[in-house]
């Protein structure tokens, strides 16, 4: 007679044991969170000492020993355009004990460009946020005939038949030369990359007439504009820069295609426990938010921002796209 209430009974008990799961499973998330961190956590930076993204990632990794309590040490790995130091990230155990804070270059840059990379930017991250932007800047020789973006495109396309103006690289797939064939693209011209070692080459040349054009970061080329030793006629982004007040952005200057943008962004290996993500994510947000770090990214020439995970991820996806497309167009491929 007691046989139909049994199944009732079962339900009933097996209803009280996935209650008792979850509940144990939300006591385990709340005491990893709150235990996290319990040793000191490594900052990868697949740069050498000095640069800008060595600077945010000491500025960020101080402030995060406060917030959490423990040490945050940045180790320099770099080498093969960042590949060595993001690979090694990636391949670390998921505990929230070793992060990699790098700029799009790693992100969007190379996978767009280079068909096979030892890890996947989608895949082999979790996406924490993105700290600050790096606008760049178009630059030209004094001697050119253009004071406006708009001038500088119209004189690349009268000399397109004769093989273009020569433009200033660091390389092939370096920013220069993505943003170079964005603005060829935006004015209908065909203009010729001139490779150099890196900005201090690149301005020398610049100001010896060597090149006609070209485009640096912020940071390096302010100092030699305000020197009157070369020009600028825009920068990327949606405001003008503080650096660079008097300089229009190239949607003013009617040039909205060409837009890249570089940015810092701090990312753990895939699978980090979603309690130690929060527990970053929380401290990284309030971190943007004080205004000493804010000031203190604003004299690197960058801008602060905290674009949290999935602002990142769609800049990402964005980004990924339009290189590629880049890449396609110029028939720029990496090795």
């Amino acid at each position: 007679m007691t046989l139909p209430l049994r199944p009732r009974f079962l339900t009933r008990l097996s209803a009280a044991a996935l209650l008792a799961a979850t509940l144990c499973a939300a006591t385990w998330a709340d005491d990893a969170r709150a235990a996290y961190p319990e040793q000191a956590i490594k900052l990868v930076v697949p740069f050498t000492p000095g640069g800008a993204t060595d600077a945010v990632a000491r500025l960020l990794a101080n402030k995060l020993s406060g917030k959490l309590g423990q040490a945050v040490i940045v180790e320099n790995r770099p080498g093969a355009s960042t590949v060595i130091g993001a690979d090694a990230v990636a391949r670390a155990q998921p505990d929230g004990y070793t992060l990699l804070l790098s700029g799009s270059t790693t992100y969007t840059v190379l996978p767009a460009l280079k068909p096979s990379l030892p890890y996947d930017p989608r895949a082999s991250f979790e996406h924490i946020a993105i700290v600050a932007l790096a606008p760049v800047v178009l630059l030209v020789q004094n001697g050119l005939a253009a004071n406006t973006a708009q001038e500088a495109a119209e004189l690349a396309r009268r000399h397109s038949a004769s093989g273009g103006l020569m433009y200033g690289t660091f390389g092939p797939g370096s920013a220069p030369h993505l943003v170079g064939e964005m603005f060829a693209e935006a004015a209908g011209a065909k203009m010729t990359p001139v490779p150099y070692k890196g900005s201090a080459q690149f301005i020398t040349a610049l100001i010896g007439g060597e090149i006609a054009l070209g485009v640096d970061t912020v940071s390096s080329a302010a100092p030699q504009v305000k020197a009157g030793k070369v020009r600028a006629l825009a920068v990327t982004g949606e405001h003008r820069v503080p650096q660079l007040p008097d300089v229009p952005t190239f949607i003013e200057s009617g040039l909205p295609g060409v837009s890249m943008v570089g940015w810092y962004g701090l990312v753990a290996p895939a699978r980090t426990p979603a309690p130690v993500l929060d527990t970053l994510n929380d401290a990284v947000s309030s971190i943007m938010q004080d205004p000493q770090v804010r000031r203190a990214i604003n004299d690197l020439a960058l801008e602060p921002v905290y674009l949290p995970g999935p602002a990142f991820k769609a800049r990402m996806e964005d980004e990924l796209r339009t290189f590629a497309e880049v890449g396609r167009r110029a028939d720029i491929k990496l090795d």
